[in-house]
C-alpha cells in the first residue's frame, strides 16, 4: 500500500467506526449477497465517509466502478479505495472541469446495471448515449439531480428505470439537510475565512431543508440572518420563524455574506454582485457551482487574486471587491479541509442509499420507472435504529 493510500486507510478507519449503522448493514449484506454479479456505477463525493459506503456495498457483493464530484475529490481516499478488489475509482480532487467530464466519461464507457449518482450525471450521459435501457436502476443523492429528473428538468419521462431519490427522504431532510448540512456549512465558513460569525449579517438564499440549517445554525451562533426565498410557503414559514424575508433586491446592499442553497441556476446574478458593499463574501452550498454567476462575475472583473487557499479577492469596477470562496462549488466539501457533513448523518444518508439499492436490486420489477421517493418501510426501518442506536448511546 503507498503512503498515500495508508492515509486514506487510517482515515477511514476512524470513520468506520463511528458508522454504527452501516456495520450492522454491512454484516447483514455479506450474508445475503443482494448485488453479487452487479457492477454499480458511482459518481459521488469521494471523502471517508463515502468509501464506508463503497466498503458496505462491496461486503454485498458489488463491484464498483466510480469518480467524485468536480473539487471535492480526496486523492488519500481515492487511493485507498483502489486497493480493494473489485473497486476502480477515477478523479482527483485537482482536475478541472474538462478532466471530470473525461472521468464520468470513463465510468460509462466501463458499463455498470445499476447506478449511484450525484446530480444526475450519469443517469444524463446514459439518456445521451441511449444506453439507459441496460441499466437496472439505481439511486440520485441531491435535490440538484431530483430538479433534473423531474418536472421540467431535461431527464423528465426519458429515464426507463427507477431512480429512488434520496434527498426525498425526510430522515435525510431532518438528519443530514437541516442539521447536517447546517453545521457543516457554518464550520466550514468559519474554518475557511476565519471570520467571527456573532452580529455579522448574513443573506440565506433558499428555505429548503438545507437552507433552514444553515440559517438556524448561523442565528445559533448570533448571527443576523436573512433568507431570499421565491416559495411564497417557504418564505411564510421562515418569517415566521424569525428571519427577515425578500428578494435580493431588498438584501445586496445589507449582507455581509452570501450564501446560497437552493439547487437553482443563477440565483445570484452578477447585477446584483455589482451592489454589494466591498469585501461582501460569496459562498455556495448548492451540488451544483451554478447558482452564483460566477463566469459572468470573472467577465466583470478588473481583476482578481487567491487570497489564501480557497478564498478568492475579485475587483469590481466600481472599484470595491467581493471574496469568492471555493471558486462558487459546494464549499464544505471542496474547500480547504473539507470535512462535510457529520459521521453519523451520513451513517444514516448512506444506510438510506444502501438499503435504496438493495431494493433496486431485489425488486426492480415493483419499482416504476423515473425519479421516485424512498419506500416508507425503509425509512422507518432506518429511524427506527438509528433512535435506537442514540438510546443505547445515553
Amino acid at each position: 500500500m503507498t503512503d498515500l493510500a495508508a492515509q486514506g486507510a487510517a482515515r477511514v478507519d476512524w470513520i468506520r467506526s463511528r458508522m454504527a449503522l452501516l456495520a450492522a448493514a454491512r454484516d447483514e449484506l455479506s450474508v445475503t449477497r443482494p448485488f453479487a454479479g452487479r457492477r454499480i456505477g458511482m459518481s459521488l463525493h469521494v471523502e471517508p465517509k463515502t468509501a464506508v459506503l463503497v466498503e458496505t456495498l462491496a461486503a454485498g457483493g458489488a463491484e464498483l466502478i466510480g469518480t467524485g464530484n468536480h473539487g471535492s475529490t480526496q486523492d488519500d481516499v481515492v487511493a485507498y479505495l483502489n486497493t480493494l478488489p473489485g473497486i476502480e475509482i477515477v478523479g482527483r480532487r485537482d482536475d478541472d472541469l474538462d478532466q471530470h467530464h473525461a472521468n464520468l466519461a470513463h465510468v460509462l464507457d466501463s458499463g455498470f446495471d445499476m447506478v449511484l449518482d450525484n446530480g444526475a450525471d450519469l443517469v444524463a450521459g446514459l439518456v445521451a448515449r441511449g444506453t439507459a435501457a441496460t441499466v437496472l436502476g439505481g439511486t440520485e443523492e441531491t435535490t440538484s439531480g431530483g430538479l433534473r429528473l423531474r418536472d421540467d428538468g431535461e431527464l423528465a419521462g426519458r429515464v426507463p428505470f427507477p431512480v429512488i431519490v434520496i434527498n426525498d427522504s425526510m430522515l435525510k431532510a431532518i438528519g443530514e439537510n437541516r442539521h447536517a448540512v447546517g453545521q457543516s456549512v457554518v464550520e466550514s465558513l468559519m474554518r475557511i475565512t476565519n471570520l467571527m460569525v456573532p452580529g455579522r449579517r448574513f443573506v440565506v438564499f433558499g428555505y429548503g431543508w438545507c437552507g433552514r440549517g444553515v440559517a438556524q445554525y448561523l442565528r445559533a451562533l448570533g448571527g443576523r440572518v436573512a433568507v431570499v426565498e421565491v416559495d411564497e410557503l417557504k418564505a411564510f414559514e421562515a418569517a415566521l420563524d424569525g428571519y427577515r424575508v425578500g428578494s435580493i433586491d431588498d438584501f445586496a446592499e445589507w449582507g455581509d455574506v452570501f450564501i446560497t442553497a437552493t439547487g437553482h441556476p443563477g440565483v445570484l446574478p452578477v447585477e446584483q454582485i455589482e451592489r454589494m458593499h466591498d469585501g461582501a463574501v460569496l459562498a455556495n452550498c448548492g451540488h451544483f457551482p451554478w447558482e452564483i454567476d460566477v463566469a459572468g462575475l470573472r467577465a466583470a472583473a478588473t481583476g482578481s487574486r487567491e487570497i489564501i487557499d480557497s478564498v478568492e479577492r475579485i475587483d469590481l469596477p466600481s472599484g470595491r471587491h467581493v471574496v469568492l470562496i471555493a471558486d462558487g462549488r459546494m464549499f464544505n466539501l471542496a474547500g480547504r479541509e473539507p470535512k462535510g457533513n457529520s459521521i453519523e448523518s451520513m451513517d444514516l444518508g448512506f444506510l438510506l442509499q444502501t438499503l435504496s439499492l438493495e431494493r433496486v436490486a431485489t425488486r426492480a420489477a415493483e419499482l416504476p420507472a423515473g425519479a421516485q421517493p424512498v419506500p416508507d418501510d425503509i425509512e422507518r426501518t432506518i429511524a427506527r435504529r438509528f433512535v435506537a442506536a442514540l438510546s443505547s448511546a445515553e
